[in-house]
């Protein structure tokens, strides 16, 4: 066993994310391994802060990488393995099971992965969530559909964004639907479309308990800006606000029902337009994607990968996490696709822009300021100008492409 004050961490990631996380593992005195796939090589991951860099031909082959990772662990200690994005999550639950390694496994890594699973869960809670449905038995099926008016929306369980979701008007599209989806129908669950605001809250979990929440709503709901294309945009709720207190003691109450007990969480919320209700949509344990990461930090000092990072070494070592202390200014967050393949964004020279995304075909910026209200000001000036100089619109993806 390595020296519990010089833990070794085994990073796995199939996409190009979370530097923060490696930086912050190395900082605090980590021993890391980083494993990627052989496509992103040349990324720009940290390399200063990795001790030794590995690379698989395709991540998703469980039985390779607990081949490969078996052999690697003959050599040296691993302490624990952490995988940074949402699709490498129930592979490495396989991996820790298979090692012995503490951590969630497969069985609780479903609730945080499965859409079935965790509403499941949630529901058995008492948690509020849409009236859905297991895509298994058909007279199940029939069931519903007689008991929950349309429209509905088919999800696939373990797709992560929006990807794959498609809404359904009736029982004749439900049907035909199926036939397309054959052997891959189970795959799906079916839930009641409620019309409404949708909102994250971004949180880190020590010992059972929420120690630092954010609390953000969405422009757009991500569902129709990758499904009918537009500008995604999210910005921080006003602390003392009904929906922020709302949505901060809803997480709670999820996060308990689904039996976390230390690590991080990206989890969304629909606002009912016609009862006023928060419903509990999804929750993955991770840090929320899209570059909420970078707004949460340029806004309130934060960085949920840094933190997380920190959260796991304590852990390790049995010690206490301390949480961060937050600062109390408001963020905005503003991303686009741009027709362009290196947008010019100098017309935009708000001393509030902290960022502007620095990526192919894309346009982005985040603002602070110490009033929510100017950061609603700022994002709602932005919308018709990015649409008007930059917006481009591509095709909603089914699955993710590795």
């Amino acid at each position: 066993m390595s020296d519990a004050q010089s833990p070794t961490l085994l990073i796995i990631s199939s996409y190009f994310k979370g530097e923060a996380f490696i930086r912050q593992a190395k900082k605090e005195g980590c021993r890391v391994l980083f494993l990627t796939e052989e496509k992103l090589a040349n990324e720009k991951w940290p390399r200063e802060s990795i001790d030794e860099f590995f690379l698989m031909p395709d991540l998703t082959k469980i039985q390779d990488m607990i081949n490969a990772i078996s052999y690697l662990y003959r050599g040296q200690w691993i302490d624990q393995i952490i995988a940074l994005d949402e699709y490498d999550v129930e592979n490495v639950a396989t991996l820790r099971e298979h090692l012995r390694l503490p951590g969630m496994g497969q069985t609780q890594t479903k609730f945080f992965r499965d859409k079935l699973a965790m509403r499941m869960k949630a529901e058995a809670g008492g948690i509020r969530v849409p009236a859905f449905t297991p895509v298994l038995n058909y007279d199940r099926l029939r069931e519903y559909m007689g008991r929950v008016p349309a429209p509905w929306v088919l999800k696939p369980r373990t797709q992560a964004s929006s990807m794959g979701i498609r809404k359904i008007h009736d029982s004749e599209e439900l049907w035909r639907t199926l036939d397309t989806l054959g052997d891959e129908q189970s795959t799906f669950v079916l839930e009641h479309f409620i019309p409404g605001e949708v909102y994250h809250v971004d949180s880190l979990t020590w010992d059972g308990k929420v120690v630092y929440a954010s609390a953000q709503r969405y422009g757009e709901p991500p569902f129709q800006v990758y499904h009918g294309g537009g500008i995604f945009t999210t910005r921080i709720l006003p602390q003392d606000s009904d929906d922020a207190v709302a949505l901060k003691a809803f997480n709670i109450e999820v996060i308990k029902a689904l039996g976390m007990d230390y690590g991080v969480t990206h989890a969304e919320f629909i606002k009912g337009k016609d009862d006023g209700q928060f419903y509990f949509l999804e929750i993955a344990a991770r840090v929320g994607g899209a570059h909420i990461s970078d707004l949460l930090e340029h806004a309130t000092g934060v960085n949920p990968w840094s933190e997380w990072a920190k959260l796991e070494i304590a852990h390790i070592r049995g010690q206490q996490y301390q949480p961060p202390q937050p600062r109390p200014e408001y963020g905005g967050l503003l991303v686009s696709l741009a027709k362009q393949d290196h947008p010019d964004t100098s017309a935009y020279t708000d001393p509030e822009i902290v960022w502007r995304i620095d990526k192919l075909n894309h346009v982005g910026f985040i603002v602070v300021s110490e009033s929510a209200d100017r950061v609603d000001e700022l994002l709602d000036s932005y919308l018709p100008r990015v649409a008007n100089d930059f917006l481009a619109v591509a095709p909603p993806k089914e699955k993710a492409t590795h």
